[in-house]
């Protein structure tokens, strides 16, 4: 008010400020498009269900977010790839076999393939496969979920 009465001197001030409030603004979007981006990745590196531990840092509305990206990719991966739909999060790195030897890091229980077979400990065994320190050699895109949760790790030879 003091500026539009004639106080010529408080211009450079207002205009000062002003400037210092888009700055901060702009810093601002910035850290949370950063963030936003962030939350997208892990999307892909977790998979549908984050870990708690990730969770516990997130705001509500960044949950809320995560929830309707997630929604969001899986309708459009059903939309594309026929009947049965793309799963795009499959293979993040280009494969260089078909099949991969893993190892089980913890008991996981039965683990079933596509096609119906339940992968078992010997052939004539019916206990299901998948017990801590035991190494099996399965298709890629099969294990390739239970590598990054933690349940599978690739054996490198």
């Amino acid at each position: 008010s003091e500026a539009k009465a004639g106080r010529t001197d408080l211009i450079f001030l207002i205009r000062f400020r002003h400037c210092c409030l888009l700055r901060n603004q702009r810093c601002l979007l910035a850290y949370l498009y950063d963030r936003l981006l962030r939350i997208r990745a892990l999307r892909w590196e977790y998979g549908s269900v984050l870990p708690n531990t990730v969770q516990f840092h997130m705001a509500a509305e960044e949950v809320e977010w995560f929830n309707r990206y997630k929604k969001s990719l899986a309708t459009y991966m059903r939309s594309v790839g026929g009947e049965e739909g793309l799963d795009l999060t499959q293979d993040l790195k280009p494969p260089k076999s078909l099949y991969i030897e893993v190892r089980c890091l913890r008991d996981y229980g039965e683990f079933e393939i596509d096609d119906g077979t339940t992968v078992l400990k010997k052939d004539c065994d019916t206990t299901p496969l998948l017990k801590k320190n035991s190494q099996h050699f399965l298709p890629r895109w099969k294990c390739e979920q239970l590598i990054r949760q933690g349940v599978l790790e690739h054996v490198l030879s």
